[in-house]
């Protein structure tokens, strides 16, 4: 799997994030960011031509060192530090981002709440966590296909995961869902079911 998931699968991941119908979600989600953003999974630099002031600085954790290869050609107007390191174990202060934001990154994360309490640790009191994520389908014959697919994709895909219940994932973590948006976009449906919105620490 060496050469697959060092070479092949980000150049897979870079070409997923470019499709066009996840425009609208990013200029959504970013365009909501201020002050110090922390993103997770920023991948091969999809988001970054995204951010504007109110935004002051962008720390972008990446784990995967070819993915923070590409996202360094994507720089926008404003100071980008790169985190090579993973969302269970982020390298910085309590309390020391004003914004989260995470794009299609919960699904892969393999352990996922253990990101989502590093997310609350280091989001200031007050702060907001913005998601767009795809996730668990409410219709059962739609969860089927995610439940029997899961276990290959996971294989083929870096570990993303079809199933997982976003929101009560976040909840879970001790965040306070503000706002939250679900719905299918065009393509097969085990795949596109869509959670958009934002997120408090409670």
């Amino acid at each position: 799997m060496g050469f697959y998931s060092d070479i092949i699968l980000p150049r897979l991941c870079d070409l997923a994030m470019r499709n066009k119908q996840l425009v609208p979600f990013r200029e959504r989600v970013i365009g909501a960011a201020e002050g110090r953003v922390l993103e997770i999974g920023v991948g091969s630099g999809m988001n970054l031509p995204f951010y504007r002031p109110p935004v002051r600085e962008v720390l972008a954790l990446e784990p995967a060192p070819r993915l923070v290869t590409m996202a360094r050609r994507a720089l926008p107007g404003m100071p980008v530090s790169f985190l090579q390191a993973s969302a269970e174990a982020i390298p910085l202060d309590h309390h020391s981002v004003d914004t989260i934001v995470t794009t299609w990154t919960l699904c892969s994360i393999p352990r996922a709440a253990t990101a989502l309490a590093e997310m609350r640790r280091v989001l200031r009191p007050g702060g907001g966590l913005l998601f767009v994520e795809h996730g668990l389908a409410p219709d059962a014959a739609v969860r089927r296909w995610q439940d029997r697919l899961t276990p290959a994709w996971r294989y083929i895909s870096g570990g993303c995961h079809l199933n997982r219940p976003i929101r009560s994932m976040i909840e879970g973590a001790g965040f306070r869902i503000d706002r939250i948006e679900t719905g299918y976009i065009p393509g097969p449906r085990p795949m596109t079911f869509m959670y958009e919105g934002s997120a408090r620490p409670r």
